[in-house]
C-alpha cells in the first residue's frame, strides 16, 4: 500500500472518535500500513510532562510511527487553537513534502474544525485560550450551559443564535470578552481546499466503551497519575493553567487540595470521561461525510483495521482517478 499512498496527491486522513475507542493504534497501524506519520489531534497530548493523564502515546508506538504535536508544548505557556492550527498544519505541509501520508488523529473537535474549515482566528479574545477555554466549559457541562452564559451577558445576541449552534454561541461570547460590538456572525464555514480530506471515525458500543474508560482511568492511577500531577504542581502549575483543566488532572488537584478523597478523585475522572466521551460523538457526529466504523459489529479489532483500511485505499485511488482524470 505504501508506494501507491505516496503517489496521491495532498490527501489527509482524518481519524477521530471519542476518547479511549482506540485511536492510538488504529492511526499507527495506519501510518504503518500506508507510510504516513501521525499529526496528534489532541488538546492535552501536545503538552510536555503530562504523559500518563492525557494517554500520550507510549515510546514504542511513537517508535512505530512517527508523531507530530505529542509533548510539544510547554504546559505553562498559553496556547490556542489558532496556535494548533498553524503548528499542525506545518506538520502536514512537511509530511507531504516527505512524500507521506499525512494521518491527523484525535478527539479534539475544535482542533479538527481549525484543520478542516477555513476559520476566522483574525479577531482573538484578550487571552488566547478564552476560546478553548469556553468548548471545555461545553465539553464539560453541556451546550446549554455556554449558551446560558450567553444570555446572561446578551439576551439579544442570544435570542439570534439557536442554543445548539456551540460555534456561534463561543464566537458571540468571544467577541463580547474582547469588548468589540456583536457583528453578524452567521457566516457557514467553508472547507478548506487546501488538501483532500478521508474523514473517518471509530466508535464503540456505548456499554463497551465505558467500559473501556473506566478501566483505562484505573491503569492510569496504577501508572502513577497522582504523582504525576504531584510533580506538574512542583513545577508551579495550578488550576488557573489551561492545561490542568483537563480531565484527570483538574480532579487529582481538587483531591490534593483536600476537597474530596482518592476515591471519589477517580469517580469523578471516570463519570466525566464518559460525559465527555458522549459530548465528542455529539460533536463528531455534526460532519455529514463521516465515514464510521463501529469496532463493536467486528469479530475482531483487526477486522476492523482492515475494513478501515480499505475504505482508505478505496479514498485514495478514487482521488488518484480524479488527478489523472483533470491532469491536476
Amino acid at each position: 500500500m505504501k508506494n501507491e499512498s505516496n503517489r496521491i496527491n495532498r490527501t489527509i486522513v482524518v481519524i477521530c472518535g471519542p476518547t479511549a475507542v482506540g485511536k492510538t493504534e488504529f492511526a499507527i497501524r495506519v501510518a504503518e500500513d500506508f507510510g504516513g506519520e501521525i499529526v496528534s489531534c489532541d488538546s492535552m497530548q501536545l503538552y510536555q510532562y503530562l504523559d500518563i493523564g492525557s494517554a500520550k502515546p507510549t515510546p514504542e508506538e511513537q517508535a512505530r510511527a512517527k508523531h507530530y504535536l505529542v509533548g510539544e508544548i510547554d504546559p505553562r505557556e498559553p496556547f490556542s487553537a489558532a496556535e494548533y492550527r498553524t503548528r499542525a498544519r506545518a506538520a502536514i505541509e512537511y509530511i507531504f513534502s516527505c512524500g507521506k501520508l499525512p494521518i491527523v488523529a484525535g478527539g479534539t473537535g475544535l482542533y479538527l474544525n481549525s484543520l478542516l474549515y477555513d476559520m476566522d482566528f483574525s479577531a482573538p479574545p484578550r487571552n488566547d485560550g478564552f476560546r478553548d477555554e469556553l468548548y471545555r466549559i461545553a465539553e464539560e457541562n453541556g451546550t446549554e450551559y455556554l449558551y446560558n452564559l450567553l444570555r446572561s451577558k446578551d439576551p439579544a445576541a442570544a435570542d439570534r443564535i439557536h442554543p445548539h449552534n456551540i460555534r456561534k454561541v463561543v464566537r458571540a461570547l468571544e467577541i463580547l470578552e474582547s469588548g468589540s460590538p456583536l457583528k453578524d456572525i452567521s457566516r457557514d464555514l467553508q472547507r478548506t481546499k487546501d488538501y483532500r480530506v478521508i474523514l473517518t471515525g471509530l466508535m464503540r458500543e456505548r456499554r463497551v466503551l465505558y467500559d473501556r474508560i473506566n478501566h483505562r482511568v484505573d491503569l492510569l492511577m496504577e501508572a502513577g497519575l497522582e504523582n504525576e500531577v504531584r510533580s506538574l504542581l512542583n513545577m508551579g502549575l495550578t488550576l488557573d493553567d489551561i492545561s490542568m483543566k483537563g480531565i484527570g488532572y483538574k480532579e487529582i488537584i481538587e483531591y490534593l487540595n483536600g476537597e474530596y478523597p482518592l476515591e471519589e478523585a477517580v469517580r469523578l475522572i471516570k463519570r466525566n470521561t464518559r460525559r465527555f466521551a458522549k459530548r465528542q460523538m455529539t460533536w463528531f457526529r455534526r460532519y455529514k461525510d463521516m465515514k464510521w466504523f463501529n469496532i463493536s459489529e467486528y469479530a475482531s479489532a483487526d477486522e476492523c483495521v482492515r475494513a478501515l483500511e480499505s475504505y482508505i485505499q478505496s479514498e485514495l485511488k478514487k482521488y488518484e482517478t480524479e488527478i489523472n482524470r483533470d491532469g491536476i
